[in-house]
């Protein structure tokens, strides 16, 4: 994803790219973003959406984009070696 996006659209856009294999709800979606604001992994603006409402609209920072390299690289080492296991299982 790249860009400012509402909350609704990171949901629809996740479930999209997974091939509709994952879904977030609405009470994990709000709570996961004001978590990663917190941390300052994402900013956060006011803006109106393509429904002409009021949204917030989320967008990686610096150091989100930081943490999201290390947290895909110790997804990838965890994948491969739960791929090995089970190859030589």
């Amino acid at each position: 994803m790249s860009g400012a996006q509402h909350g609704w659209a990171i949901s629809e856009r996740v479930q999209q790219v997974s091939s509709e294999v994952l879904s977030i709800q609405q009470g994990s979606l709000y709570p996961a973003l004001h978590r990663l604001e917190r941390r300052g992994w994402i900013k956060a603006r006011w803006g109106t959406s393509e429904n002409n409402r009021r949204a917030k609209f989320y967008e990686l920072t610096k150091a989100g984009a930081m943490q999201l390299e290390r947290e895909t690289e110790a997804w990838n080492k965890l994948t491969l070696a739960v791929r090995q296991v089970l190859e030589g299982a």
